[in-house]
């Protein structure tokens, strides 16, 4: 399993300067809102990630009136199969104006795509019921956030895809804008788009056909009830081939100054009873696919790593009747072994539903 053994935060969103040592597998987190529950969770993620969770710019992450944050934390890495324990010191520092260093036991990366999957971490947050009740993004971004850490290579396709398809998508536009169409070009860009997206689209595929299973097994654990679920993977390139997509969108891209045709239109279909499943879902349902397809995640990077990663559960009380909650709450205090951060604004309730389980979990309350 993945422990953090310590993090020191300094001038990161609400904290001034922190520490926090945690000694125990299972560590809840309580505090009214705005005392910085979620900042915390979220500093954990921005270690494991290069990157805050809920923000693009890490301008955004420093304090108020502060030019800079730095983030540190230790961590000990156990492999399951051999019980081997690695400690690793990470330390991410921003300075503001876009200068940025992260560093492992003191190396810094000359890329930070390096630290993908090196510390891998499932987050589970409130606003990621987007990812259930929204449209195709979020969910390919759930995807791809998996995929990435998982394998290498995958984000580095991802990375070439998405620079081409900005190119292709920037020359769409300027078609309508000065009326000159350079065809020739736009094939070229086809071309270099084809191999990347291919490579993709064959790695999602593989990757959905064991997460699919695993989703659907947790969320009858949690609901605990006999609904009848359906996941399954939608994609232009499951009936044609990529070079057919774009040759025959070619027209319709160039009047809508947009890419119509490729992965980036992807998405992970549901339904509930036969039905679409956000249209007929309760919040409690919605809320319960969501945390199956976290759970998934959690156990699909477990399998690639050969440890278990971090898991980040942020207000998961709210919108989950008693029942569904215990039988979270089992599965991932009790029958997972991975080290769990729980936050909640309600101290009675977080001590409670953690004892009932009767481990020792350690309570940090933020005043």
């Amino acid at each position: 399993m993945l422990h953090l053994n310590k993090i020191i935060l300094t001038q990161f969103k609400n904290y001034p300067s922190a520490s926090f040592e945690f000694k125990e597998r299972v560590t809840g987190i309580c505090g009214f809102n705005g005392k910085g529950k979620t900042n915390l969770l979220d500093a954990i993620y921005y270690l494991c990630f290069t990157r805050s969770y809920f923000s693009k710019s890490d301008l955004l992450n420093m304090q108020f009136n502060a030019d800079g944050f730095r983030l540190e934390g230790n961590l000990t890495q156990t492999l399951t199969k051999n019980n081997s324990k690695e400690d690793f010191n990470v330390v991410s520092i921003f300075r503001g104006a876009g200068k940025k260093e992260v560093l492992v036991n003191d190396v810094a990366y000359e890329k930070f795509s390096s630290h993908i999957g090196k510390f891998p971490c499932v987050m589970v947050a409130p606003d990621d019921i987007e990812m259930i009740t929204g449209g195709s993004e979020q969910r390919r971004r759930f995807i791809d956030t998996v995929l990435s850490q998982m394998d290498a290579g995958y984000l580095q396709q991802l990375i070439i895809y998405n620079k081409i398809l900005l190119q292709r998508n920037s020359l769409l536009k300027s078609f309508g804008e000065q009326k000159n169409r350079d065809i020739q070009l736009l094939q070229v860009l086809d071309s270099q788009l084809v191999q990347p997206g291919k490579e993709i689209y064959k790695k999602r595929k593989q990757f959905l056909e064991k997460l699919i299973p695993l989703a659907k097994d947790f969320y009858l654990q949690i609901a605990d009830n006999n609904e009848v679920i359906d996941l399954n993977y939608e994609s232009q390139l499951n009936e044609n081939t990529f070079e057919e997509l774009l040759d025959r969108c070619r027209e319709r891209d160039m009047m809508s100054q947009r890419s119509n045709a490729g992965i980036h239109k992807d998405d992970l279909g549901s339904q509930l009873n036969g039905k679409p499943f956000k249209a007929v879902a309760s919040q409690g349902q919605k809320k319960s696919m969501l945390f199956a397809l976290k759970l998934a995640e959690f156990e699909m990077l477990k399998e690639n790593k050969g440890f278990a990663p971090l898991l980040l559960l942020d207000d998961v009380f709210e919108k989950l009747d008693d029942l569904r909650m215990q039988n979270l709450l089992q599965w991932v205090c009790v029958n997972n072994e991975s080290q769990v951060f729980i936050t909640d604004t309600h101290l009675d309730r977080l001590q409670t539903s953690l004892n009932n389980f009767g481990f020792t979990a350690q309570i940090i309350e933020l005043n």
